[in-house]
């Protein structure tokens, strides 16, 4: 197993992460352009781009923006509507594994930012039997959100005419390096497919499963190229245009709009992903069976290339969020009506030999932390320049504890709106963007 000399991914990373002469992986040289490029002629491009898709008439849309109750919602709709000066409509799919604090930042996003939003709730029973057949064919619990959440916007701006899509990171990009800055790679049918869903549309997912044709799988169907090509629909990513950082983006967005944040399972990133139970519970453990590394070490990469921990710092992180049970496994069992063995014999054959030996002999996280002694690695190690403290705060329902699944809740807000009803226009330094653009 290969081991990049700078982060902590691997070459058995399921998006073929790749390394170069100086054991330095594609991730990483890509995350050195964020430092090189001049982010301020990236979001002129941008400019532009915005331009050519605004409503000359005013009475549609100008963009679409997907969103849930974390992530980069916040900060994809605050550049959107107060840097860019455009009218989104915002576009959820409902995952069904919602935190009651999800449900809440949704709500107050769309007040906040006084933006239309589009929900989709699809039936449980028909999501049961998706996540039956997706754990039998991946092992995955998550495709159904997955699939709708890259395909609903989809429907919807051909259902509306409306032609630009907006999106935030694209994990290619950020994560791996599979594609440069500046390369301005967009919206895929063909990436879609291949990484998202990892190589299965809901047309494949029948032919092995024909008992989901009991069940409407509509929402999952992409859209036909020709639909697509008569609108000419088009996503960009927002990470093209401006430098993205996870960290500092959610926390302007907590001191503009009171994002809340919680504690999550498996990763010390108190930001991300605190809309659903499992994305960062069982979810992740999943995916740590099936390749070795979860959502601490995605984290602990991002945060190395940053400069904010050292690479020994992230060691430590991964190993503190190992491979043990996570405490939401029974929530999903009960709502799945699925007992633990059922769900284990589904995902075993999923995890190849070499994973599971690491698993069982923990060996990767030992290998780990021996190679961080080595001098080569020391060489190419970066420099940490700041701290990396993750905030807990605006809990606005701190006597209601997250225990059941919230599928549909209030979409509104007693009182003013968020703590911060002021909308600030301040940007991340080395962002490219003007304070009073």
């Amino acid at each position: 197993m290969i081991v990049c000399k700078r982060c902590l991914y691997t070459d058995i990373h399921p998006l073929k992460i790749v390394f170069d002469d100086s054991g330095i992986c594609s991730g990483c040289r890509v995350h050195e352009e964020k430092d090189t490029i001049f982010w301020p002629e990236r979001f002129e491009k941008l400019r532009k781009i915005k331009d050519s898709y605004r409503s000359r008439s005013g009475e549609n849309y100008d963009c679409i923006i997907p969103v849930s109750g974390a992530r980069d919602s916040y900060f994809v709709t605050h550049v959107v509507k107060n840097i860019l000066n455009l009218n989104p409509l915002l576009v959820h799919y409902n995952k069904h594994y919602n935190t009651r604090l999800g449900i809440r930042n949704l709500a107050y996003l769309r007040i906040a930012t006084n933006c239309d939003l589009i929900s989709k709730v699809v039936s449980p029973n028909t999501i049961r039997a998706v996540n039956r057949a997706t754990l039998q064919s991946r092992a995955s619990m998550y495709w159904h959100c997955i699939a709708g959440q890259t395909n609903l916007p989809i429907k919807t701006a051909v259902e509306y005419k409306i032609p630009l899509i907006i999106w935030g990171a694209h994990q290619g990009i950020d994560q791996v390096g599979m594609f440069s800055h500046l390369d301005e790679v967009e919206m895929t049918r063909k990436y879609r497919k291949e990484h998202d869903l990892m190589g299965l549309e809901v047309e494949d997912l029948l032919n092995s499963h024909p008992e989901l044709e009991n069940y409407n799988l509509e929402c999952f169907r992409y859209p036909q190229d020709t639909e697509i090509a008569a609108i000419g629909i088009r996503g960009i990513y927002l990470n093209n245009y401006l430098r993205w950082d996870s960290k500092a983006q959610h926390e302007l967005m907590i001191d503009t709009y009171g994002y809340e944040t919680a504690q999550q399972t498996r990763t010390f990133d108190t930001y991300n992903d605190v809309d659903c139970f499992h994305y960062s519970g069982l979810h992740d453990y999943i995916k740590f069976l099936k390749h070795g590394y979860g959502k601490a070490t995605d984290h602990a990469c991002r945060e190395i290339r940053l400069k904010r921990i050292s690479r020994a710092q992230g060691i430590a992180l991964v190993n503190n969020y190992g491979p043990t049970t996570p405490a939401d496994l029974k929530l999903f069992l009960d709502w799945m009506e699925m007992c633990e063995e059922e769900l284990w014999s589904y995902v075993r054959p999923h995890c190849p030999p070499a994973t599971r030996s690491l698993i069982e002999k923990n060996n990767r996280t030992k290998k780990q932390t021996d190679i961080s002694e080595a001098k080569e690695i020391k060489k190419r190690q970066l420099k940490k320049t700041s701290g990396c403290e993750f905030q807990i705060c605006n809990n606005r329902e701190p006597n209601k504890p997250d225990e059941q699944y919230v599928t549909v809740g209030k979409g509104f807000v007693e009182g003013k709106g968020p703590n911060h009803p002021i909308i600030d226009r301040r940007m991340p330094e080395s962002s490219g963007l003007e304070k009073n653009d």
